[in-house]
């Protein structure tokens, strides 16, 4: 159902980005800062977890969302970047690419579906 795969991506997208945004902190407070360790163990293994699941998600809802390879490889790689899969979730909603083909037919939202005009009654 691609409601529920654009869901489920939009979520690990963010999170992906706010457990990178969560690290850099970490790490400027243990090597900028000098205030110890700063969590960085902590947030390493969160951010490490996140990453991994963003990464399955994505190749996961890739097919149900009607992804072409060209879309996959860039959310794929938006990964690598701080905060870009956040960046490639703005995109993807903008651009329809998280209303799959058949987001009509299961619930989709169809934010991007040119709406027919209807007929005058007479």
């Amino acid at each position: 159902m691609s409601s529920k795969a654009a869901l489920v991506f939009r979520v690990a997208a963010v999170a992906e980005a706010l457990s990178w945004a969560g690290l850099l902190v970490g790490m400027f407070l243990k090597y900028a800062v000098k205030l110890g360790e700063g969590g960085v163990p902590v947030l390493g293994m969160v951010h490490g977890v996140v990453f991994v699941l963003y990464v399955l998600v994505s190749l996961s809802v890739a097919k149900p969302l009607g992804w072409r390879p060209k879309t996959l490889i860039l959310a794929l790689l938006s990964s690598i970047p701080p905060l870009f899969t956040w960046l490639f979730e703005s995109w993807a909603l903008r651009n329809g690419k998280l209303d799959g083909p058949q987001r009509l037919s299961h619930g989709g939202v169809g934010l991007f579906v040119a709406k027919t005009p209807e007929p005058a009654a007479a």
